[in-house]
C-alpha cells in the first residue's frame, strides 16, 4: 500500500483544500468543517498520453443534441422525480436516513429493468449475496437477469463494470468503497472523492447509468465532503418517519428535470408501493369537526397536493408565549402572528401557538400562508370550519392576500376529492374556467376571508 506523502484539511462542506486547520471555511464560510486527510501522490502522465486521451474538439453546431430515450424503472413516482424516466449514461446519488428504504426500492428498480431485458448489476458493500436474497425474496419473485456484486475494493468493482457493461448498476454505498492506494478509511473524504470519480468516468464513456447509495449524517446531509453533490448528476433524498408508513422521494439536484417535483411510495411487507394519489393519502385519518384545523393546497413541481394544516392556540402560562411548528418555517409562522395581531386585530401576544402539518409533509411554498393563519384563528376562536372547505393564498405584511401561481390546478384538485367551497386569492378568480360542482369565493384580505368562515 503506497504511503501518503503528506496530509491535508478538506472542507467537507465546499472542498476547500487547506495545509493547515482552520476555524472556518474562507470559501464558503462553514463552521468547524475541515477534516484531515491523507493525499497521495500519482503518477504524472506524459504529454504524449495527455494527447491521446484527450477528447477532440468538436464545433458546436456539429453537436447532435437529440436525447437518448429515457429508461422507465416501473413506478411512475420514481420516473416523475428522475424528470421522466432514468436517462442513459447519468450519474444518481440517492440518500437518506438508516431503513429508510433506499436499498429496498432500488433493488425493486433493478427487479423492474432486468425483467425487460436490460443488463443490471446490484454492487453491495454493506451486505452479503444471501442476505440481498433474503430482501428479494421478500419482495418477489426475480425473472430478470440482475447480477449480485459484493466488494468493498474499487479495482474489483470498476474491472467487474467494465468486464459485464450493464446498462444500469448500483453501488451500496459510495461511503464503503475503497482505493488501496489511498490510507485513509473508506468513507473518508479522499476515499469518498476517488470513488466517485471512478464512477463518473465509467458512466460517461460507457454510458452506463449509475446510482449511488450515500450515508447521510445526523443533520439530514451526505456524509463527506459537499462536492460529491456537485459531481454527479441527480440528487434525490428520502424523506419522512422510518416509523411511519411513507416515504417521499424529493429531488434536490436534476440536470434532466425538474427539482421540484417529489414521489410519494408507502413502506409495506412487500416493499416500498407508489402512492399515485397523495392527496387522498395525506388526508386519511382525518378528524372531522374539530377546531384549529383547515385543507390547503400546496403544488410540488407540477403536481397539487391537499394537505391538512393543524393548529392549536392555548393561554400562556408564563410571560413568554411558545412558538412550535412541524413541517413549516417557524420563522414565516412567526411573521404569519405578527399580521393577525396587527391587521386582524387578534391579540394572540398571550397565547402559546403550535402549528403542524399533517402527513410528515414539509412544505415552503406562500401558498398555504393563509391556510396557516386560518388554522390558527379557528383555534383562537374554537370554531370548526367546514370540511368541504380549501383555502390557499399567499400572506402580504400588509395583511392582504396576494396571487399564486397555478391556481386552476389547485382548484380542480379540490373539485376531484369532493371539496364544495374554495377561498382564494381574488386576483386569482379569473384564470379559473370550470367551477361546476364547487363554489369560489376570492378575498382581498386575511379579514374577508377570517370574516367568510367565521362570521
Amino acid at each position: 500500500m503506497a504511503k501518503a506523502s503528506k496530509t491535508l484539511f478538506f472542507c467537507k462542506e465546499c472542498g476547500y483544500e487547506s495545509a493547515k486547520w482552520m476555524g472556518f471555511c474562507p470559501s464558503c464560510k462553514a463552521s468547524a468543517s475541515f477534516v484531515e486527510a491523507p493525499v497521495v501522490k500519482g503518477k504524472g502522465v506524459s504529454a504524449k498520453t495527455a494527447a491521446t486521451s484527450l477528447s477532440k474538439v468538436t464545433p458546436i453546431n456539429d453537436i447532435d443534441t437529440k436525447e437518448k430515450e429515457r429508461l422507465s424503472s416501473g413506478y411512475s413516482e420514481f420516473d416523475r422525480v428522475l424528470g421522466g424516466g432514468i436517462v442513459p449514461g447519468s450519474l444518481v446519488l440517492v440518500g437518506g436516513d438508516p431503513g429508510i428504504g433506499k436499498s429496498t426500492l432500488l433493488l425493486q428498480v433493478m427487479k423492474n429493468i432486468s425483467e425487460k431485458g436490460v443488463n443490471a448489476l446490484y454492487v453491495s458493500g454493506e451486505e452479503s449475496l444471501a442476505q440481498i436474497k433474503l430482501r428479494a425474496d421478500r419482495i418477489g419473485e426475480f425473472s430478470g437477469s440482475l447480477k449480485l456484486f459484493c466488494e468493498t475494493n474499487l479495482d474489483a468493482v470498476e474491472q467487474t463494470i467494465v468486464k459485464e457493461k450493464p446498462d444500469v448498476a448500483v453501488i451500496d454505498s459510495i461511503q464503503t468503497m475503497y482505493q488501496e492506494e489511498v490510507s485513509s478509511a473508506p468513507g473518508s473524504v479522499t476515499q469518498v472523492k476517488e470513488a466517485t470519480a471512478v464512477f463518473m468516468r465509467l458512466a460517461k464513456e460507457m454510458g452506463i447509468t449509475i446510482f449511488l447509495v450515500g450515508h447521510v449524517t445526523k443533520e439530514g446531509s451526505f456524509a463527506g465532503p459537499r462536492m460529491l453533490e456537485h459531481m454527479v448528476d441527480t440528487v434525490l433524498y428520502f424523506e419522512g418517519d422510518r416509523y411511519a408508513s411513507y416515504r417521499i422521494i424529493r429531488g434536490v439536484k436534476n440536470r434532466f428535470g425538474s427539482t421540484n417535483e417529489i414521489g410519494v411510495f408507502e413502506m409495506k411487507n412487500e416493499g416500498m408501493t407508489e402512492v399515485k394519489n397523495p392527496s387522498e393519502y395525506m388526508l386519511s385519518g382525518r378528524a372531522e369537526g374539530t377546531s384549529g384545523s383547515v385543507i390547503s393546497c400546496s403544488m410540488e413541481g407540477t403536481r397539487p397536493i391537499l394537505i391538512e394544516i393543524q393548529a392549536l392556540v392555548t393561554p400562556t402560562n408564563f410571560g413568554l408565549p411558545r412558538r412550535t411548528c412541524v413541517g413549516t418555517d417557524i420563522n414565516r409562522m412567526n411573521l404569519l402572528i405578527a399580521v393577525l395581531e396587527k391587521r386582524g386585530g387578534y391579540h394572540l401576544s398571550n397565547y402559546d401557538a403550535y402549528v403542524n402539518i399533517a402527513g410528515g409533509m414539509r412544505l415552503s411554498e406562500p401558498a398555504v400562508d393563509m391556510g396557516v393563519c386560518l388554522a390558527l384563528l379557528s383555534s383562537f376562536k374554537d370554531k370548526n370550519i367546514d370540511d368541504k372547505t380549501v383555502v390557499f393564498g399567499e400572506i402580504g405584511l400588509g395583511g392582504e392576500v396576494r396571487g399564486v401561481g397555478m391556481a386552476a390546478r389547485r382548484v380542480q384538485e379540490a373539485k376531484k376529492l369532493g371539496f364544495a367551497k374554495c377561498i382564494l386569492p381574488k386576483s386569482n378568480l379569473a384564470e379559473v374556467k370550470d367551477t361546476d360542482g364547487i363554489t369560489l369565493v376570492g378575498v382581498n384580505n386575511i379579514r374577508d376571508a377570517a370574516r367568510e368562515l367565521f362570521g
